[in-house]
């Protein structure tokens, strides 16, 4: 009962601030000055100063707020924990599986995907040049092509 008078009391002399801010052709302040007025009035309409007042003075919402406190504690211990062991931050860790999947990637002259770097080749393959004789097609400009894209 107490709370809905204060909440009235606060929003009739806001509302009066308000006029006498209108008052002086400052319209857009007043406006402003009696919207943040009219809050605490709405906020007794609801019954939202009723539910705060009831919850601050109920010993199971301070148990409430006891739990999540004990919550929010554990879940920053954790992450503490974890970055302090190596996991880092999560853009370390994208950042780190993304290099892990560049160099698990299949090379573009492989005829399989590479499985480590035990299995990779140690260099490209040469290419053989290529037979230059009269009865033989040009094929100079294909493997100018295939040189060109690592194959």
């Amino acid at each position: 009962m107490i709370a809905e008078t204060v909440c009235s009391a606060v929003s009739a002399a806001g509302l009066g601030i308000a006029a006498i801010t209108a008052y002086r052709r400052r319209f857009l302040t007043a406006a402003r000055v009696a919207a943040y007025s009219l809050i605490p009035v709405g906020l007794v309409m609801t019954g939202v100063v009723e539910w705060l007042a009831d919850t601050a003075f109920s010993p199971v919402a301070w148990a409430g707020f006891a739990v999540l406190g004990v919550s929010w504690l554990l879940f920053m211990t954790t992450r503490t924990v974890e970055r302090r062991r190596g996991g880092g931050t999560r853009k370390e860790r994208k950042e780190a599986a993304r290099a892990a999947a560049q160099r698990d990637a299949v090379a573009p002259a492989a005829s399989a995907p590479s499985l480590g770097s035990a299995s990779r080749p140690d260099a490209r393959p040469t290419a053989r040049p290529a037979k230059k004789s009269g009865g033989e097609d040009d094929f100079s400009d294909i493997e100018a092509i295939l040189k060109k894209h690592g194959i």
